[in-house]
């Protein structure tokens, strides 16, 4: 591995490039399952760089705040409440300015390494309202001076937040009262495009940040309950078969983790079957149990060896997800875990829950979030994965989108956005082969998921050819990626890059017949063995609907190709024939 190139298997990539799409996938997949991405150090660096800044920033940016002490003093001022409050603020501010999840280069962003604000502030761009059809003054997808103005909005209320001085006895806390406006800007404005609205990661910090309201017991209790809601919801999702599968994606690409032998183990007999293996299995079960009981501990000990016993578990937990450096890249929020576990459970761990003054209020809020995770795994098609808590469950809609040369000019030439496709700024910075081999590591780490093998199977239906000639006339892209040029930002959200995003697009674009295919892959509803799949074409729409059985996706190498269908319905109007690429 280079500084900045990536490192990449050895094959003669003449003879790789002649090879059908999925076995030009098989021996990246396999490259994976022993070394990951195969990330620069440069990159490695960038990262570890802005969690330092993150860090530092957070406390420096308390610092300011009136009698709580100098930055060289954090060590005695850490514990102040009104220090969480700021770090939370922080947090989020950070996340709605693109510096969080989704940024850099582990999600193939590169040329410019964030896109959030450079989108967000310039009108013209695509906007997503959630429910244009019966909210009022949310219908379009153009982004306007008014989305440019409430986005502003959202950034100085949070700034307006941090640079607050405290209020009470000692340090103080901050007036509540000044946090209503951040909570109104951030439901207009997600009221007008749900993008910023999630980017702000507000199912975790907007809840954290409504027990700002409380004070005394009822703020650090509130603050705990959310915090176990957080592990809960995370480890309650997991209860799927698809878990094992992102834990050895994300094991293979840990840069800590570098012995390659201890890599092959996590799947099941490399490099013939990369289904996970015992060890990975383990590790999912195991972690979805400490992720249950864990929490519990620190909630009901007030302090002594079992509460350290247990803080010290749940800080190893979040290190090693923070080290295993999971694409997407939620660094920021794993630290801030950690700071949590400190503030709350080992310096506030005699507060108990039965000191709270105002329980019914704190109850129902927490009830209310719990809620949102447990109604948004039953009904995966109406939530999105971020309040559903589905963070790492694997358990992802998802989408491949199919792109013939004339539909990605249009894209390039009639949509109001910042960055090209991923390939064409990879091809920018190395070439367009390095390009080309980049992109299908990224195939890989898609078809090492359970979902990735089924949008992968179902991209010939989609296409209309026979496998081994699938890419022939059509660039396939992550709908991820595709999203993330469109929007501004992407984090694994499927509902952001589904039809909603499609007909913005052809709106702007005006795609012929075949131009775009699209396989959308929703999340697998709890109990139902099956997962709901849709093929949309730019131009006609829908095509096909149908399921696939999990059961299939588990049995399947990444490299399998077509999957079995079930219940399939076929729109008459997709009779009308893709466009072929004209030779030469």
């Amino acid at each position: 591995m280079g500084l900045i190139s990536p490192r990449l298997p050895d094959l003669d990539y003449d003879e790789w490039d002649r090879k059908p799409l999925m076995e030009r996938i098989k021996p990246m997949a396999q490259d994976w399952a022993e070394g990951g991405f195969g990330t620069p150090d440069a990159v490695l660096f960038l990262y570890v760089l802005k969690l330092a800044l993150y860090a530092v920033g957070a406390a420096a940016v308390a610092a300011l705040t009136p009698g709580i002490g100098g930055l060289g003093d954090v060590g005695d001022w850490w514990t102040e409440p009104i220090f969480f409050q700021k770090v939370v603020i922080f947090t989020l501010l950070f996340e709605v300015l693109g510096l969080g999840c989704g940024f850099g280069p582990l999600t193939l962003r590169f040329l410019p390494p964030v896109g959030a604000p450079l989108h967000w502030l310039r009108p013209g761009t695509i906007r997503l309202p959630p429910w244009p059809d019966q909210v009022p003054l949310t219908a379009g997808t153009t982004r306007s001076m008014t989305d440019v103005a409430l986005y502003l909005a959202v950034v100085l209320s949070a700034l307006w937040l941090l640079f607050s001085p405290g209020q009470g006895p000692g340090v103080g806390t901050i007036e509540p009262l000044r946090f209503l406006p951040l909570f109104v800007f951030l439901g207009l404005i997600g009221l007008r495009d749900k993008t910023i609205f999630l980017a702000a990661r507000t199912e975790v910090y907007g809840t954290l940040a409504l027990m700002f309201f409380f004070s005394g017991a009822d703020l650090i209790v509130g603050l705990k309950l959310i915090v176990v809601l957080i592990w809960w919801g995370a480890a309650f999702s997991k209860l799927n078969q698809h878990f094992p599968h992102v834990v050895a994606v994300m094991m293979s690409n840990s840069p800590v983790l570098r012995a390659k032998a201890i890599k092959r183990r996590f799947h099941r007999d490399f490099p013939d079957d990369l289904r996970p293996g015992k060890l990975s299995e383990r590790l999912a079960h195991g972690g979805t149990v400490i992720e249950f009981g864990v929490p519990l501990v620190l909630l009901l000990s007030n302090g002594g060896w079992l509460t350290t016993v247990a803080a010290i578990v749940m800080i190893a937990f979040h290190l090693q997800i923070l080290t295993s450096l999971p694409m997407g890249v939620p660094l920021e929020w794993n630290v801030f875990m950690i700071f949590a576990i400190g503030f709350l459970f080992v310096e506030n761990a005699d507060v108990a829950v039965s000191d709270m003054s105002h329980p019914v209020l704190v109850l129902a809020l927490v009830l209310a979030a719990g809620a949102v995770v447990v109604t948004g795994n039953f009904y995966p098609k109406q939530f999105s994965f971020l309040p559903s808590m589905r963070y790492y469950a694997g358990n992802w809609a998802t989408s491949l989108w199919c792109l013939t040369p004339e539909a990605i000019a249009k894209i390039d030439g009639s949509v109001v956005k910042v960055a090209q496709l991923p390939s064409a700024q990879l091809e920018r910075l190395y070439d367009a082969d390095m390009a080309k081999a980049l992109s299908h590591k990224v195939y890989a780490f898609r078809s090492m998921h359970t979902h990735g093998r089924a949008l992968f199977g179902l991209v010939p239906r989609a296409c209309d050819e026979a496998p081994d000639t699938v890419s022939s006339r059509y660039a396939i892209h992550d709908g991820e990626f595709v999203a993330g040029i469109s929007l501004g930002w992407n984090f694994g959200e499927g509902h952001l890059h589904n039809e909603q995003l499609l007909a913005a697009l052809q709106e702007r674009c005006g795609f012929e017949s075949g131009e775009v295919r699209v396989v959308m892959l929703e999340s697998q509803r709890f109990f139902d063995p099956r997962q709901e799949y849709r093929i949309v074409d730019g131009a006609v729409g829908e095509i096909e609907r149908g399921v696939v059985k999990v059961a299939d996706m588990l049995e399947r190498q990444p490299w399998a190709g077509e999957i079995p269908t079930y219940d399939v319905v076929v729109t008459p109007a997709s009779s009308t024939p893709a466009p072929r690429r004209q030779p030469g």
